[in-house]
């Protein structure tokens, strides 16, 4: 399986006829998984800890949206099976049998796998330190090869105090700058750059005041970072798969391998 890096949406993100076909043709391209371990911007705890591994229930992160966002479910059987393997990988996992699937899980996923049959694990970041992240998709690399999809959500700019001020307003310098150095910096497969992007990247600190929705994507990076490579781009098995802008937002998603 590959491993992805996807941006999430908020739960509008149902309502955006154009994104939610673009996540839905993603699925449909790819191998159908045995089941998927979600990473998301939207669970930070250490040590890692991954989630409940019965009927995985939901978690609504978010407020003052209406009330039909609170009322969406998403019943994927749970994955012991996966939690296991993922112990077995990364010594010292703790398991939260309550913690369900947060937005930055399960929004996505109903988009790409509606029928929720496929068996969903959420693991924590247990860091936002860019390496520390890429070693955790290293030592679960192996999982791609039992059929499991890593996918790290986030978001590729996130600042909620500068976004547009409509989801099809123009996307600021900022958001355009950061987007355009990081699809660069991915088809290069120029790992370094990408890790210290606070430093290299343009706009960073504007384009990610905090970490936590880019971060995601060194744990999918680390997971293909073994793999045979070609070159760049997609001769290397990496290539962007969404691009555009949302509140002026880049809704960039990578797919590795």
């Amino acid at each position: 399986m590959p491993a992805l890096y996807l941006s999430h949406g908020a739960p509008p993100l149902a309502d955006d006829a154009v994104w939610t076909d673009q996540l839905a043709r993603w699925a449909a391209g790819l191998p159908r998984p045995e089941a998927i371990l979600m990473v998301s911007a939207h669970w930070e705890q250490a040590p890692p800890t991954v989630g409940a591994t019965r009927t995985v229930p939901l978690v609504y992160d978010f407020w003052g949206f209406p009330r039909h966002y609170y009322a969406v479910r998403y019943e994927a059987p749970g994955a012991p099976g996966l939690a296991a393997d993922v112990r077995a990988l990364l010594p010292g996992v703790r398991q939260d049998e309550e913690r369900g699937l947060d937005h930055g899980a399960y929004v996505p996923l109903v988009e790409m796998y509606p029928d929720a049959d496929v068996p969903v694990l959420q693991m924590s970041m247990p860091t936002l330190e860019p390496e520390r992240l890429f070693e955790v998709g290293r030592r679960l690399a192996p999982l791609r090869d039992q059929g499991v999809l890593i996918v790290g959500s986030g978001f590729t700019t996130h600042n909620l105090r500068e976004m547009s001020p409509g989801p099809d307003a123009p996307a600021p310098a900022w958001s355009r700058e950061f987007d355009d150095w990081t699809e660069r910096a991915v088809a290069a497969g120029d790992i370094d750059a990408l890790l210290d992007f606070r430093t290299k990247a343009p706009a960073a600190r504007v384009a990610h005041p905090r970490t936590e929705h880019f971060a995601p994507l060194f744990v999918a990076l680390g997971a293909d970072a073994d793999a045979p490579s070609g070159g760049p781009g997609e001769a290397a098995g990496r290539r962007s798969v969404i691009d555009g802008y949302w509140f002026g937002l880049a809704k960039r998603s990578f797919q590795f391998g």
